[in-house]
């Protein structure tokens, strides 16, 4: 059985910018019929965008933009040419930020990622992704069923009932966060609950540390990271060779200098810039607000498509936590929703491997039953749980932050 899941991934490098290139302007000319890139691209002869060159002159457009273009022009900003009737799933991701599921096989591109990961026709997966109103849960069902898995949408949560799904099923992998696994196989074992049969594991949404790595492969599963974004699903993905992730074929990535469009030098840290080339649902220069870099040569697993380092924080204050985006809008709407608190700051740490959310909150008054509230309207907010900390009023920095990452990992 091959390691590459079909003869694209080992092409010559020329051979698939050649390409990609050739694609490009026929996808920019797609996108265009969308009104609102017709805008955004005003001026742009789409037959022109023929290089990395020619498309990084293209404006960039952010993601963190989209909740209020979409608000103004709901449900796609105007960025979608295609009638809504012509999709397969229609989603909102935090933000809000909705987007549409193509009607053809993996439309995700997750497939790739988990084959290089080692799933095999017939491997039965748990996927404790979420299926409710965002993406993710399909991301990886799509490609599981694209390689003949057998999938359990289990979803996130409800810790017995995912015991009890392991113990009939007896799934050769697992789908999801890290942190998630790391819950269900410290439920087993306090609940003496044979979970032996997972593995393999592909997660995502939340660090993936070495310790973590480790820690599992210990237990005898092997995991994988992804990075994979709500628009257009696997953007890159790990190999066996560990050595940072191999960009996802049909996309092309570009390391941007924060603020602008501008790419920087091979190894340097910047914002990652996204094209899809899916002309049922083109984009073009989506800045994601994640930072990156670009390694060089080739990896050694033998895939020959560019790769980058993993996901190394963000550009803006937008911040992943447990698989959601967290942006500072959102602070915001808890504090108009609690006029009688001073500033905000949620600060996001990371404890026994999982990721934790605080919300510390100026105010005179501190009582149980205030902090419960807050505590709701976050959750309401975010569809996180966090605490929630009592501060002395003036003592959070007055430095413009709402949103402080003090995650730190091994």
């Amino acid at each position: 059985m091959s390691d590459f899941y079909d003869h694209l991934e080992a092409r010559d490098p020329a051979q698939r910018e050649a390409d990609l290139m050739g694609r490009l302007p026929t996808v920019v000319a797609k996108a265009m019929q969308a009104p609102a890139y017709a805008a955004h691209l005003n001026g742009v002869q789409a037959l022109d965008v023929t290089s990395r060159a020619a498309l990084a002159a293209l404006p960039v457009l952010r993601k963190s933009d989209l909740p209020a273009l979409q608000k103004a022009d709901p449900p796609f900003g105007g960025f979608v040419a295609e009638p809504m009737g012509g999709f397969a799933r229609l989603f909102t991701s935090p933000g809000p930020i909705f987007e549409p599921e193509c009607n053809h096989s993996d439309p995700w591109r997750s497939a790739r990622a988990l084959y290089a990961a080692g799933f095999r026709q017939g491997d039965i997966v748990l996927n404790t992704f979420s299926y409710h109103l965002t993406p993710g849960g399909f991301i990886l069902d799509s490609g599981c069923r694209a390689l003949g898995c057998p999938v359990i949408p289990a979803g996130p949560g409800n810790t017995e009932q995912q015991l009890q799904v392991i113990s009939a099923y007896r799934p050769f992998a697992y789908t999801g966060t890290p942190d998630f696994l790391k819950i269900i196989l410290e439920a087993a074992d306090n609940a003496g609950v044979d979970v032996s049969s997972l593995r393999k594991a592909v997660v995502s949404g939340a660090a993936f540390p070495p310790s973590l790595q480790k820690a599992f492969a210990e237990r005898g599963i092997d995991g994988y990271q992804v990075y994979a974004v709500a628009e257009c699903g696997v953007v890159a993905y790990e190999t066996p060779a560990r050595e940072g992730l191999v960009v996802n074929e049909d996309i092309i990535v570009e390391i941007v200098r924060p603020g602008t469009g501008d790419p920087v030098a091979e190894g340097e840290v910047g914002e990652v810039v996204v094209t899809s080339l899916d002309p049922h649902h083109p984009i073009v220069r989506l800045a994601l607000g994640d930072l990156s870099a670009l390694l060089g040569g080739i990896s050694p697993c033998g895939r020959t498509n560019a790769r980058i380092k993993g996901w190394m924080g963000r550009a803006d204050q937008t911040t992943k936590i447990k698989g959601m985006f967290v942006r500072p809008e959102q602070v915001a709407e808890v504090a108009k929703r609690h006029r009688e608190l001073g500033r905000l700051r949620l600060v996001v740490t990371r404890e026994d491997e999982m990721d934790v959310m605080t919300l510390k909150v100026e105010s005179g008054v501190q009582d149980a039953a205030l902090a419960r509230t807050i505590a709701a309207t976050v959750h309401s907010v975010t569809k996180l749980k966090g605490a929630v900390e009592f501060v002395p009023p003036g003592s959070l920095p007055n430095d413009g932050k709402v949103i402080a990452d003090e995650r730190k990992y091994d």
